[in-house]
């Protein structure tokens, strides 16, 4: 029987021992867990003040994409009306050409030859 109260011992010594070290590989396994929750905590709220600076650039762009638009349009309209302009401009100078010549013609003295 003694035999058995050793053969017992051992056994329980390993159990206790080998239940130890489950409980500190518990522990380590809890430690990582908290620091890897630590860091999605920490990622999370990274993420929402990227999202939200994400947002404002969106909109400031969207703005500025808006306002180049209405400058390519002002421009555009204002390049097609200085174009009118220049060909108004060119017209108006060969007709006041035309009627110069016509007018000096009109009023230069009329030669012997006319007659």
């Amino acid at each position: 029987m003694t035999q058995q109260g050793a053969a017992l011992q051992t056994y329980n010594n390993e159990l206790v021992k080998c239940i130890e070290e489950l409980c500190s590989k518990r522990e380590e396994l809890n430690r990582l867990i908290q620091q890897e929750e630590a860091e999605k905590t920490r990622l999370q709220h990274d993420i929402r003040v990227l999202t939200e600076k994400l947002s404002h650039v969106n909109e400031s762009l969207a703005r500025r994409l808006a306002a180049r638009a209405d400058f390519d349009r002002t421009i555009a309209e204002t390049e097609a009306a200085y174009m009118k302009i220049l060909e108004s401009s060119q017209t108006l100078l060969s007709v006041l050409k035309k009627e110069t010549g016509n007018l000096t013609k009109a009023t230069e003295p009329r030669s012997s030859n006319d007659h």
